[in-house]
């Protein structure tokens, strides 16, 4: 289910702030999840301070 599909269905059965609050909520999951990926990944190409930023900016990526 692509997420067009999922939000319609959800505005079918709730209000749009609700599920505004459940979308975001989803991304914020997701961009954590990125951000650790990044700090984990144990290339020797991707040193540290490579990763932090990265992982940094995947994070602030929600506060914008």
């Amino acid at each position: 289910m692509i997420k067009d599909t999922a939000v319609q269905i959800l505005l079918e059965h709730f209000s749009e702030g609700m599920v505004r609050t459940i979308v975001d909520a989803i991304a914020e999951d997701e961009r954590e999840e990125c951000a650790k990926i990044c700090e984990t990944l144990e290339l020797p190409e991707w040193p540290d301070k490579v990763r932090q930023p990265l992982a940094k900016a995947i994070r602030a990526r929600g506060q914008e």
